[in-house]
């Protein structure tokens, strides 16, 4: 896999929750650290992600945002 994203964190399928449209994935990556991301339910079926597979959270945003208390 070649892909232009910068941040690419390679982890472990921990939980889906499917919905009609949308389906959360949760990646967890080593340490325990948890990464959720919101795709269709048809990439998540075409992907055949499943609890447990290894999978990649890409991260590629324009603008990261800093808020403190």
């Amino acid at each position: 896999m070649q892909i232009s994203a910068r941040n690419t964190l390679k982890g472990k399928v921990k939980r889906i929750h499917l919905g009609d449209i949308d389906a959360e994935v949760i990646i967890e990556l080593p340490g325990g650290i948890e990464v959720v991301a919101a795709v269709t339910t048809r990439s998540c079926e075409r992907l055949a992600l499943e609890v447990g597979k290894e999978a990649y959270a890409v991260i590629k945003a324009t603008s990261v945002m800093v808020a403190v208390d």
